[in-house]
């Protein structure tokens, strides 16, 4: 009966055991595969393997999906605030090379971060982990919010190079640039949010996390971007950059 077994099971799974039998897998089946529970199950067997590990036997990680997911998982966590530095400091680069403003840099940047701050706690509300699923959402969504900013400084410069003053250059870069900001912003959001309905967890964590980033991004320009009446006018690069 044990050799009958043994052979059926080799048949239907040759993975579970190798000729030599010298590897044996230890199977266990999860309720689901959410980060904090992967990180859980992973600890729990790193310490079995810690107190048992000897000449005869080794035991190792990462066989099976949920294995590959955590070990995946760890390199994303540890990968996450890299990325977002790189992803800021590319874009405020960007933004200094074109308006020529340290002014203009913080105006663009500081919805953007607040975003990132609201999208993570997000996520720790709705039980969302850092994952290969949802770490590229907060790229996407400072790559695609920057956009409303330089809308509408844009439009708010070159009505400053005109001579208008800074408070009326202001209200009529919202008046004009913020019709096509609340285009470009529902217009996004609407396409992500029926992923949130999706069965499939990956698709229905983009669809709320993207949402969010790009309706907040959409809210948080042109209010950082009024902050900007607090400012003096300065030169800087030839423009008259008041903000």
């Amino acid at each position: 009966m044990i050799n009958y077994s043994g052979q059926q099971a080799t048949v239907l799974n040759p993975d579970l055991f190798n000729t030599e039998c010298s590897v044996l897998p230890v199977i266990a089946y999860l309720s689901d595969h959410k980060a904090a529970s992967l990180k859980r199950v992973a600890a729990i067997a790193e310490d079995f393997a810690a107190r048992h590990n000897d000449a005869d036997v080794t035991f190792k990680l990462a066989a099976g999906s949920a294995g590959i997911e955590a070990a995946t998982n760890e390199v994303v966590g540890r990968a996450s605030r890299s990325m977002l530095l790189y992803v800021f400091g590319a874009v405020a680069l960007l933004c200094f090379v074109a308006f020529r403003s340290w002014r203009a840099v913080v105006v663009a940047v500081l919805p953007l971060m607040l975003t990132s701050i609201l999208c993570e706690a997000l996520m720790v509300g709705l039980d969302i982990g850092v994952k290969v699923a949802t770490l590229p959402v907060i790229a996407l969504g400072a790559g695609i919010g920057v956009d409303y900013a330089l809308y509408l400084l844009s439009v708010q410069l070159a009505q400053q190079r005109a001579g208008v003053p800074l408070a009326a250059a202001y209200r009529n870069a919202v008046s004009f640039t913020g019709k096509v900001v609340a285009l470009v912003g529902i217009t996004l959001a609407a396409g992500v949010f029926t992923w949130a309905f999706s069965p499939i967890k990956f698709q229905a964590d983009m669809g709320i996390l993207l949402t969010f980033m790009f309706v907040w991004n959409m809210i948080g320009a042109p209010g950082a971007h009024s902050r900007a009446l607090a400012f003096p006018a300065t030169q800087g690069g030839g423009l008259t950059c008041s903000v």
